[in-house]
């Protein structure tokens, strides 16, 4: 941030010079006043669900850019079914909530105003939802509110169409701002074979812990995020599309600014967000995927690490922003694989914009804007392609005042 203010004080007393990058080798919420509530549940055993990698694990993995599907996912988080051999179904009602107590498999469907499907289990138990072609809207609570669990799975039924809704204010519970459709205090997970359209006057989807998505289809349209994780955000697969007023997938622990990593390796993303399409506190890594992102800054964080996928941005602020959110982390864009295209809007903009360092390994990255890069430290290219307004180089400029002048040795951390 400090940066960046100097660099916009600069600018306004000089004119910005040009540098160059040369090339080297090398209690449950009612919905209403008058709702019931149908306690429910089953001593149905979870599926497998064994964890290869702590969440301390984890997080320094994401610290160092080292996360791997087979680290963040479990086979059960990659399961696209459920087994309902012990499953409790249920119909929902207008009205009337649901209560679930225990680990299990529950099966949802129909259609109701004004209940929600609430999780208070204890803190061992794994609980999966299956969607079954249930729509429920709601004025002011989550349509899903996890309490409490190890874990909630929330599955679409092969097929089938959902929909959960919330028009109104959301009320709290006690202290608790349950601000989305989907509210989970604890670790969440949605996969399926389904289709999930989510609309909400506030967020979309909120886990207060780790949130991954792993398969279905899910449509999201939110006045505020989208999709919002805790300590983090992981996609493995799914075709997911967004259209938000604030910011399509969102990384933060507002009490640690050590934690709030995204990870991607897969899936379909075509994101509409007014502030950020992608952000995360600390790291946003990218493995595979293919991502069509319309955003004021379509991926922001502190570091960046693009190793692969077919990204496609469109922004009006900067494509790709590397800005200092935490201090447990280098300020730095790596870009390693890929197939990247920027296309910048007029004005003040940059297609790749790190506060710190810059590093272009491989990968294809085509930029097509006045500034395409603009870096406060360290650059160096030691492989890909860079083309530039439509015209190949090996070189990258640097747009801002004060920028590195290239070389050195990658600071890692």
């Amino acid at each position: 941030m400090k940066k960046r203010l100097l660099a916009i004080i600069a600018a306004a007393l000089i004119t910005a010079t040009a540098a160059s990058c040369t090339s080297q080798s090398s209690e449950s919420t009612k919905s209403t006043a008058t709702a019931q509530t149908t306690a429910v549940s089953t001593s149905a055993e979870s599926a497998e669900d064994t964890d290869t990698s702590t969440k301390e694990d984890l997080k320094a993995a994401s610290l160092e850019g080292t996360l791997s599907k087979d680290s963040v996912f479990t086979d059960r988080d990659l399961e696209q079914t459920a087994d309902l051999t012990d499953a409790v179904k249920y119909t929902v009602k207008n009205g009337e909530n649901i209560e679930i107590t225990k680990a299990g498999v529950y099966v949802l469907s129909g259609n109701a105003e004004n209940a929600t499907v609430t999780v208070d289990a204890a803190d061992d138990d794994k609980v999966q939802i299956v969607l079954d072609g249930v729509s429920i809207s709601n004025e002011s609570a989550p349509a899903i509110y996890v309490k409490s669990a190890d874990k909630v799975f929330v599955t679409t039924a092969k097929d089938s169409k959902n929909i959960l809704n919330v028009t109104g204010s959301f009320t709290k519970d006690g202290e608790i701002n349950t601000d989305a459709v989907i509210f989970s205090k604890d670790d969440l997970v949605l996969n399926g074979q389904g289709t999930l359209e989510i609309s909400s006057a506030d967020n979309g989807i909120t886990s207060k812990d780790d949130l991954k998505i792993t398969g279905g289809t899910l449509n999201i349209t939110s006045t505020a995020d989208a999709i919002e994780g805790n300590d983090s955000v992981a996609i493995a697969d799914g075709k997911i599309t967004i259209n938000s007023q604030k910011d399509g997938l969102h990384a933060e622990n507002s009490d640690d600014n050590s934690s709030g990593y995204v990870y991607i390796c897969g899936g379909t993303l075509n994101i509409t967000a007014s502030a950020d399409g992608i952000q995360g506190t600390t790291t946003v890594q990218i493995d595979d995927g293919t991502f069509a992102l319309t955003a004021s800054e379509c991926i922001e964080s502190t570091y960046v690490k693009l190793n692969g996928g077919t990204i496609k941005i469109s922004a009006s602020d900067d494509g790709i922003n590397a800005s200092s959110k935490s201090d447990s982390v280098n300020t730095a864009i790596e870009i390693n694989g890929g197939d990247i295209t920027i296309d910048m809007g007029q004005g003040d903009t940059d297609g790749v914009d790190s506060n710190g360092d810059l590093y272009i390994n491989g990968g294809t990255i085509s930029i097509n804007a006045q500034s395409p890069f603009d870096y406060d430290g360290n650059c160096e290219k030691n492989g890909g392609t860079i083309i530039v307004n439509g015209t190949e180089t090996d070189t990258i400029t640097n747009q801002t005042f004060g920028g590195g002048m290239g070389g050195g040795e990658m600071n890692r951390w």
